[in-house]
């Protein structure tokens, strides 16, 4: 079982390098189906590590990584497919984010302290990254429904989604945008009362 938890997050780290070159060939279907396998890969290893008590250092940082690039890669990748202000402002913070809890971690890692998930009732770091993955799953099924319909072929339902992914794409990249800095607050408190600890010694 340690041996599938940890395929399953290769697996993800995988999907997150295949989504560049098949975003740029236009194979969207593919795409699409590497990513939202990807994502369930993402609970799974995590429920399954936890249910058969396997998790491992190795473990954890494999699935941290798939994580972070699955996400941030087909965030990028986005940017570049459509250039306008309402996706490229959301998801530009959100990197930054990334960027700035990472070199959190990093400098208390150099003190030997690690920084865990703030614990609450909620954890908005959890909630961020679920609605990341829905609002760009929703984005790659509009390219990959948009490249194969046809005035022959499309029904009322293809239309409804052609209408509805793109809301659901752009109200979910704001609002993975609040909960992606509410994280980012709670990871500040909690980096601030380590650097108290430090102070001390």
């Amino acid at each position: 079982m340690k041996f599938f938890v940890n395929f399953l997050s290769a697996f993800r780290i995988f999907s997150a390098f295949m989504i560049i070159p098949t975003l740029l060939l236009q194979w969207y279907w593919v795409t699409f189906v590497l990513y939202t396998l990807g994502a369930i890969s993402d609970w799974f290893d995590g429920y399954l590590a936890r249910k058969y008590n396997c998790c491992t250092k190795i473990g954890g940082v494999m699935d941290h990584i798939g994580d972070k690039l699955l996400v941030s890669n087909t965030l990028i990748m986005l940017t570049i497919m459509m250039p306008v202000w309402f996706v490229l402002i959301p998801i530009i913070i959100m990197i930054a984010r990334e960027l700035y809890v990472s070199g959190l971690r990093e400098f208390l890692g150099t003190q030997k302290i690690e920084m865990p998930v703030p614990k609450a009732r909620f954890s908005m770091g959890k909630i961020k990254t679920s609605i990341q993955m829905i609002s760009i799953a929703a984005f790659l099924l509009l390219f990959a429904i948009g490249s194969t319909i046809t005035p022959n072929t499309t029904s009322r339902f293809v239309f409804f989604l052609i209408y509805t992914l793109p809301q659901i794409g752009i109200f979910g990249l704001w609002f993975a945008l609040v909960t992606s800095i509410w994280s980012a607050t709670q990871y500040t408190f909690t980096f601030a009362s380590k650097l108290k600890t430090i102070k001390k010694k």
